[in-house]
């Protein structure tokens, strides 16, 4: 999964590919509609592959919530609406990702994640881990 070039910007809705990064800033297309956009520096611009998220114990990248919820999901768009109320957000989430700081990460949050999740679906920019299809292929192997 390369989220090294997808990014967010504070305000916009969506998700943005990098096109070419420049002194002023970024020109990046809309992973949505498509459309050319320009981001200046001012811009507050999140990469996907530097966004952690509380964990009880330690952060955890927003690949690996990406790669159980597309393992829970079985490679499909999310079943919960990011619309849906707080507590069923929340109840799926745990199912995600059981160890998850409820205090720090807020129902905005689990519906950004989820919106975003949809997005590289359609997009067909998540696919599992080839370590983790690996490492099934070697326990299926062992079990027979």
């Amino acid at each position: 999964m390369e989220l090294d070039k997808i990014i967010a910007i504070s305000g916009r809705p969506g998700l943005y590919e990098v096109q070419v990064q420049t002194r002023s800033g970024f020109i990046a297309h809309s992973l949505i509609d498509g459309k050319r956009i320009t981001a200046s520096i001012r811009d507050q611009v999140s990469l996907l592959s530097e966004i952690n998220i509380y964990g009880l114990q330690t952060e955890v990248p927003l690949a690996e919530v990406f790669q159980k919820m597309l393992a829970l999901e079985n490679g499909a768009k999310c079943t919960v609406k990011p619309k849906a109320p707080a507590s069923n957000l929340e109840a799926y989430f745990f199912e995600v990702f059981q160890d998850y700081d409820e205090d720090r990460v807020y129902p905005s949050d689990i519906k950004k994640i989820i919106q975003w999740y949809n997005i590289l679906i359609d997009k067909g920019l998540l696919t599992a881990e080839a370590s983790e299809v690996q490492e099934e292929e070697n326990s299926t192997t062992k079990e027979q």
